[in-house]
Formats: C-alpha cells, sequence, structure tokens
C-alpha cells in the first residue's frame, strides 16, 4: 500500500503511526510523499512512484491539498487501477472508492458549543482538548464496478453511505 500525505507528516508522527500498524498487520507500506509546491504535477509524480513500486492500494491523508485536489487524486486512481481510502468525507463523493472520515457536522456543533460556552465567559484555556468521536463510512459503488472489485454485502450493510 501506499500512504499519500506530505514529506513532514511522512517523516513525523502520521508517518510513523501508519509504518507502525503496517507492520503489526503485516503490510507492506510505502510512503507517497508530496514535496512543495502541492500540484497536479506533483501528484503525477507521486502516482507515477506508485506505479513502479506496484502498489495494489492507497491511503489518502486529510491534508487540506488532498482535500483541495480530491477530484484530481480519485482520477488519478482510478486510471492506475488503484482502490484508494481517504480520512475525507468528499473524497467518494468526489470519485474515490471510499473514506473513512471524521464527523464534520459533530465538530461543527462541538466548535458552535466552545464558541458558546467562550462568549459566556468561559476561559478557552480551561476547556478540555476534545478530539473527534464519531466517524463516517462511505462507499462508492460506481467508483468500485470502474476498478472492476465488488463490495462484500456485509461491508456495504456497515457503511454510513452508499453512493450508486
Amino acid at each position: 500500500m501506499a500512504f499519500l500525505l506530505t514529506q513532514a507528516g511522512w517523516d513525523g508522527r502520521y508517518g510513523r503511526v501508519m509504518r507502525e500498524a503496517a507492520q503489526r498487520k503485516a503490510v507492506t507500506l510505502i510512503g507517497a510523499p508530496l514535496h512543495d509546491p502541492i500540484d497536479e504535477r506533483e501528484y503525477q509524480r507521486v502516482f507515477g512512484l506508485m506505479a513502479r513500486e506496484r502498489v495494489e492500494a492507497v491511503i489518502v491523508n486529510d491534508h487540506p491539498a488532498n482535500y483541495a485536489h480530491r477530484r484530481f487524486i480519485a482520477d488519478l486512481a482510478v486510471r492506475a487501477h488503484l482502490p484508494a481510502i481517504a480520512a475525507l468525507r468528499d473524497f467518494p463523493e468526489a470519485g474515490g472508492l471510499m473514506a473513512y472520515a471524521a464527523d464534520t457536522l459533530a465538530i461543527f456543533r462541538s466548535m458552535a458549543q466552545y464558541t458558546d460556552r467562550i462568549l459566556k465567559g468561559a476561559r478557552a484555556a480551561d476547556l478540555p482538548f476534545q478530539e473527534p468521536t464519531t466517524y463516517e463510512f462511505i462507499v462508492n459503488l460506481k467508483t468500485a464496478k470502474a476498478l472492476g472489485l465488488t463490495i462484500p454485502q456485509t461491508l456495504l450493510l456497515r457503511a454510513d453511505q452508499v453512493i450508486e
């Protein structure tokens, strides 16, 4: 598998955690680090690297540049016949295969509650740090068909959204 993220992400926490998880599951993980400027040419370069490495799937990090280029990434993945999963909720709607992403609506609700508390006098430094607690799993069946994949019914039943 390839992990699409920035060079700093690969060298830092994200890359380390992913390499450790892959090792525990006996999955070969290669970095697909993006270099500045992150543009369409850079994505083409990285997908060329994936082709040379003969990767079988790609994980797309939730970096803002990947979000901005989600449609282009999805197109490159389909053209390369690579199943791609992203931590970006909008990725399957842009043509990617799957997403497992934090529930953005829940995050925005939490932000609104914190803003309300601060406006009512709470000190931001006194409020506890929060991380997402709910996630969404989305599958794009059109993309699965284009890749020649059959998604098991058991997996589809677990999905929060199926794009047909």
